[in-house]
């Protein structure tokens, strides 16, 4: 598992993902979601590909706060967040190609 991905729980969220000084890819996930394994190894892959991104996976199971404020109903749920606000969002798996073009995309 890679350095470059954090699990955050919500009591961290504010300070990880709103006040960070780079744009952050949350990946909203469940050990017991088979898209959500799927995806797993992209996240941290592109977690290398993409230094000027920050990686974090919140597992919905054990902090549901803030996945409910965010209105996260389903999973795999990407959400990207710059400056502390939400600017794109992905809901289910997609291949590692299109889940960096979608991060790229976004940022551009």
């Amino acid at each position: 598992m890679s350095d470059k991905v954090l699990h955050i729980n919500d009591e961290q969220f504010d300070h990880e993902v709103l006040n960070s000084d780079k744009p952050v890819l949350v990946d909203f996930w469940a050990n017991w979601c088979g898209p959500c394994k799927m995806i797993g190894p992209f996240i941290e892959e592109l977690a290398e590909e993409l230094p000027d991104v920050k990686f974090v996976k919140v597992d919905i199971d054990q902090n549901s706060t803030v996945a409910t404020k965010l209105g996260v109903m389903s999973i795999p749920n990407l959400v990207l967040f710059k400056n502390g606000e939400i600017i794109n969002r992905q809901i289910g798996a997609l291949p590692k190609n299109e889940l960096k073009a979608f991060i790229e995309n976004s940022l551009n």
